[in-house]
This record gives structure tokens, sequence and C-alpha cells, in this order.
């Protein structure tokens, strides 16, 4: 019953300085929005990229040229893997704890073309494992074979997009298209699949790798290499295996000194790298919040400081009549946690709007707002205010009882 008399002088206190309560409140509001804005951002991108890992399968191995440098600056990567290179890490007789591999080539931006109908997409070349190893099925017709990529074969394989975008709903399968002005043959249309990893596969078209190399990009070596092991405990075995057998393939550049000439990581790997990222993010975004939130506790202090001043007659009159010191400082502690608690409320309705905004505005970011982060920008709007009313009650349990009935 003693508590809520306090409380009760603190809600009168308040809405006697309401409109200066509200102004003291407009820090926290902006530093509990900056703070769901950013846990929403950060928890968002989070998932988002996790379950792109996921879609990869912890079983994936990604194989990737090293960097080139010039003068201790970096001027590119070397091109130095091979189609040989992925078929000698898939034999089992080499790597044994490796399932399989698919060399990689891409194109960004390719013209395909069929009869008026005209459409720019990313065309991969890449060999038969590769639709196994991502579960990748198709809808129509077939996918790339062995002897498609051994004969380098003028052959296609549409993404679900560009098949809709290309030929509607009539039948893509033994249709002829052009590529970058190259006549292919359609022989197949995959499944809707949406993103494999950090790729849309719906919006991209698929070719041998050695009709890529040879016809479209001109060149030799692979962008690329992704290998599955045999299942997720062999990952750390068939990197090792991997690592071992492109060595031994590359002995030139090993035996003169050079370090390795490629890159070798596993899912796992990638996410860490990817956390560590996202540290980084954490520790800068709620840095800014938190200098926000001091400001507003400042600002919180500051009306509290005032509002003591205005009051010291009510003061003394409390003090008068039987309040005690401890009374005076629970009510003025109160005041000061229940403005920053106002403000930690608009606050969080604000930053969920602001990331609900961007979400719809950027489109390719997604965003998702948990209930610990609610809680905790709460906690942490109610600790600043109290914290900041600390000092201001303080002065106001220590006034003299006489000197305070006396204030004009």
């Amino acid at each position: 019953m003693f508590f809520f008399q306090i409380v009760l002088m603190a809600l009168r206190g308040l809405r006697a300085n309401l409109l200066r309560s509200l102004l003291a409140t407009l820090g926290v509001v902006i530093g509990v929005a900056a703070v769901i804005a950013a846990m929403s951002i950060l928890e968002g991108s989070q998932r988002d990229i996790v379950q792109r890992f996921e879609s990869l399968g912890s079983e994936t191995i990604t194989i990737v040229p090293a960097l080139a440098k010039s003068g201790g600056r970096i001027v590119g990567t070397v091109q130095t893997l091979t189609v040989e290179d992925a078929e000698a890490i898939r034999d089992p007789r080499v790597c044994p704890s490796v399932a399989n591999s698919a060399p990689q080539v891409s194109m960004a931006g390719v013209s395909i073309k069929y009869f008026s109908r005209n459409k720019q997409a990313t065309v991969l070349g890449t060999n038969e494992a590769f639709a196994d190893m991502y579960s990748y099925k198709v809808a129509q017709g077939r996918f790339i074979s062995r002897e498609d990529c051994n004969s380098k074969k003028k052959v296609v394989v549409l993404g679900h997009r560009v098949a809709r975008d290309l030929f509607g709903g009539a039948p893509a399968v033994n249709q002829t298209l052009k590529l970058n002005g190259h006549a292919f043959r359609v022989i197949g249309v995959m499944e809707k699949k949406g993103d494999i990893g950090f790729v849309n596969v719906d919006r991209q078209a698929f070719v041998p790798v050695t009709t890529a190399q040879s016809r479209l990009l001109g060149i030799k070596f692979v962008h690329t290499i992704s290998a599955q092991a045999q299942s997720s405990d062999l990952v750390d075995k068939a990197i090792n295996e991997i690592k071992r057998e492109l060595r031994r393939r590359h002995d030139v550049r090993i035996r003169s000194g050079a370090k390795d000439d490629f890159q070798v990581a596993s899912q796992e790997e990638n996410r860490r790298q990817f956390r560590e990222v996202t540290m980084i993010f954490e520790v800068v975004l709620y840095s800014i919040a938190g200098i926000s939130l001091v400001v507003g506790g400042i600002g919180i202090m500051n009306i509290m400081l005032v509002s003591v001043t205005e009051r010291t007659r009510e003061i003394g009159v409390r003090m008068a009549v039987g309040a005690q010191r401890i009374d005076i400082l629970g009510q003025f502690l109160i005041e000061a946690g229940v403005i920053s608690l106002l403000g930690g409320a608009f606050g969080v309705g604000m930053g969920y709007l602001m990331s609900d905004t961007l979400e719809n505005a950027v489109q390719v970011l997604e965003t998702y707002t948990p209930v610990r982060a609610v809680i905790w920008a709460l906690a942490m709007a109610i600790l600043t205010g109290v914290l900041s009313g600390i000092y201001p009650a303080y002065k106001a349990s220590r006034l003299d009882p006489v000197e305070a009935l006396r204030y004009e």
C-alpha cells in the first residue's frame, strides 16, 4: 500500500509536467528506436544468411583461386583451377572422403534471345554433378550430362524464371535460342527453386562447363569448384585430401616456395567468418544506440533537476506531514523510471516501424524483431532513467523541510 502511494505521487508529478516529461523522453525514444532497428536488421540478416548457408549443405566445400598480389597489393586472383582439378578430387582413389565435385564458371549479363524475346541472365557453366549436389530437380527434359561436357555440346538448361520469361507456358525443350549470338539447344527446364546459397538459380541458365569456357568466355580455367564430402563428419578429412591432391597437381608452384594458389573452406568456416563480421557491425550499431541513450539520460536528469527545484515547497509540505527521505527518493526515482519507460515504449514502436519501412523500401533486406530485443531495449531504457534520476532524487530527499517550506 505504501509503495502504491509513492507511485501515485510520482504519476501526479509527471502529469503536472507532462510536456516537459515528453521532451525529456526524446533522447530515450531515439536511442531505443536505434537499438530495435539495429537488432532487427542484424537478426534478420543473420537468419537469412544462415538459411542460405544451410541450403548449400553442411557437406559442401568451396575451392576458390588464391588472391594474386603485386608489390604488396591485391590485383586479382590466380587462374590455376581447372576442370581436371575438379575431376581429380572426386576420384575415390585419390580423395575417398569426397563424394562429388562441380567446376563452375559464371558469366553475368548474357543475352538470351528466342525469336523476338530477349532476356539478360547469368549463365553458369558446370557439370552433371551440380544438380545432384544441391538436390536441384529437373522439371522438363534433362540436366547436363558428362557426354555434354566431354563433347563441348552447345546445349542449355534453363532456370524456372528464365524459361517462363522466354517461353511463357509453352514447351521449351528442343527449342533453339541464342546465347550472346551462339545457337544453343534447350535440353531441360529446372524446377522452381529460389536461392541456392547466395544465388537465385531460377534466374540462371546452365551450360556444360567446357562449352562455357570455349564458346562464351574463351578461358581454360574455372572460377570456383564446389565439392561435397561423403558426410558432415568427413568434411575436415575431405578438405585435407583436396589440399593434398591440388598441391600435388600444382607442384611446380609449391616447389618454388610460393603459397597455395587456391583456398579451401567449409560452410562452417564461412559461417564463422560471417559471425566475426556481424560482431563488428553489432559493436558499431550498438555504440551509436548507446550514445543516444546516454544523451537521453542526460535530458532526463536535467528535467528532473528542474522539477526538484520547482517542487521544493511541495517536498517540504510532504516532509512536514511525515514523509521520510526514502519516500521522496523513491518518488523521484519512479518518476524518472516511468519517463524512460514511456520513451522506451515509443522507441520500440518507432524502431519496428523504421525496420519494416527499410525492408519494404530496399526489398533485398530482411528484418526480424525478436522478443528478447524488445525486452532488452525496454530494460535499458528503464535503467537509463533510473540512473539519470539518482542524483535529482538524492538532492530532493536531502532538502531541509524548514527551508523547503520557506521556498518561493
